[in-house]
């Protein structure tokens, strides 16, 4: 991914402004909501049936805090999106099966979600400069995928 020095600035700024482990969580869970489909890849997380069961469950903050913290992991190597992202590539591809669609639906979802939480201080360029970062690691995590 492309990003200028003004833009990992952003990136790496406003990043550095959120709490991971709960935007982690909530990305995620808004991602289940609004894109239900999505919920067949998490069916042992136990309760989806509603949008407060997807937002409490413990199991979906759980594994949205290790989304989180491997878009941290990203945004440390911002010009080695594609190698930093090898191994949970191979995973969600080949083991998991994961669409990777569902990669930029999430990174979209996230974006969402930054605003939410960073309000004003998220602005129209900290928005671009983001979605170049989520579309960069949605590529990088359909890098295996054949």
């Amino acid at each position: 991914v492309h990003l200028s020095g003004e833009e990992k600035g952003l990136v790496t700024g406003m990043w550095g402004k959120v709490n991971v482990d709960e935007v982690g969580g909530e990305a995620l869970g808004r991602l289940l909501v609004v894109y239900p489909w999505t919920q067949r890849f998490f069916d042992s997380f136990g309760d989806l049936s509603s949008a407060s069961a997807i937002m409490g469950n413990a199991k979906v903050k759980a594994h949205g805090k290790k989304v989180a913290n491997s878009i941290t992991d990203g945004v440390k190597n911002l010009d080695n999106l594609k190698g930093t992202y090898a191994k949970l590539s191979e995973l969600h591809c080949d083991k998991l099966h994961v669409d990777p669609e569902n990669f930029r639906l999430l990174g979209n979802v996230l974006v969402c979600v930054l605003a939410r939480n960073l309000g004003k201080e998220f602005t129209p360029q900290a928005q671009a400069a983001f979605q170049k970062v989520v579309l960069g690691v949605a590529t990088a995590l359909a890098h295996k995928y054949h």
